[in-house]
């Protein structure tokens, strides 16, 4: 894997889309267009403490002038959200990776049906956008705690029918149903982000689909307080090389410390950046990426492990 090209782009506007919630537009300070966008995707920023943080992209996917990303501030959360809220403005410099898409819309489907939860609304707002524009059927299914905090929802109501968009607000006590998803319908593609309870309810009301008609988002780490790492072998396929993997270190930190230049960002298991292939091995998939098929020989070496050893494809 390279590394993604970084940018540095100015923040041309902000604006307040709810009290916890600010939409920046990003552009090139120089050049009139930025690297392609695609429904579902998102970008990388860079902080001024070296962390990164992933944002999906809420703007037309048509419009390669700017990027738009939308960020609820989270007080409790991992600081990025807080030091964005309080440190940029219009002018502001941020460091943006190009995008990269794990939640992209089915090429083949007939009927999209969008689940979101919160702040997972955001990638629904640029495949609203694309189903619109293509013309494919799709129905929103919106999640929030209140119609005051829901994130994007002016900007949906504006893109929607009536009948495309349902608002599910707990403070009004409605509350989506997995269940009404039922049995598996051909050219029927589901699509959730939002919090755990929300995507894990959708998996179980699914677990019958094909997987390839059952899509998720996830931008937060696997929580198993159950889990216990243990040490095991990487051999690298090209070199022959047994680099080993401590029980307190990552995969990834084992290979980077070895000289092996792979592309990596959120070091949770979300992101995707640091895929890699592997063979003759029994991997302990722990990412939130990947599906079932994927993991057959595709592993996320900043999360995931082996038992035993494990040959990669570098």
């Amino acid at each position: 894997m390279t590394a993604r090209i970084i940018m540095k782009l100015v923040v041309a506007d902000v604006t307040i889309d709810t009290p916890g919630t600010r939409i920046y537009t990003l552009r090139h300070p120089m050049r009139p267009t930025l690297p392609p966008q695609t429904p579902g995707a998102h970008v990388d920023v860079r902080l001024p403490d070296g962390k990164v943080r992933q944002y999906s992209l809420c703007g037309d996917p048509g419009d390669n002038t700017s990027y738009r990303i939308a960020v609820r501030r989270e007080d409790q959360g991992r600081g990025g959200s807080r030091w964005l809220h309080e440190n940029v403005a219009v002018g502001t410099v941020l460091h943006v990776s190009a995008p990269r898409n794990n939640f992209p819309l089915a090429d083949n489907a007939e009927r999209h049906i969008f689940i979101a939860g919160g702040i997972g609304i955001t990638p629904f707002a640029s495949m609203v956008m694309t189903a619109r524009r293509t013309g494919t059927p799709f129905s929103l299914e919106y999640c929030v705690r209140s119609a005051a905090e829901a994130p994007l929802l002016s900007t949906l109501r504006q893109l929607c029918n009536p009948d495309e968009l349902r608002l599910w607000s707990s403070e009004e006590g409605c509350r989506f149903s997995a269940a009404e998803l039922g049995p598996p319908i051909a050219g029927k593609h589901i699509y959730c982000c939002g919090p755990g309870r929300l995507v894990d309810a959708v998996r179980e009301a699914t677990a019958s689909w094909p997987e390839e008609q059952i899509h998720f988002e996830v931008f937060a780490a696997t929580l198993d307080e159950n889990f216990k790492p243990e040490p095991f072998d990487i051999r690298i396929a090209s070199t022959g090389e047994t680099i080993r993997v401590a029980a307190d270190q990552s995969a990834l930190d084992a290979l980077q410390t070895h000289g092996y230049n792979i592309a990596s960002s959120c070091h949770l298991g979300v992101c995707g950046s640091c895929e890699c292939g592997y063979s003759d091995g029994q991997v302990i998939h722990r990412d939130a990426v990947l599906g079932i098929s994927a993991r057959q020989d595709r592993m996320m070496p900043c999360v995931s492990r082996a038992r035993v050893s494990v040959t990669l494809e570098l």
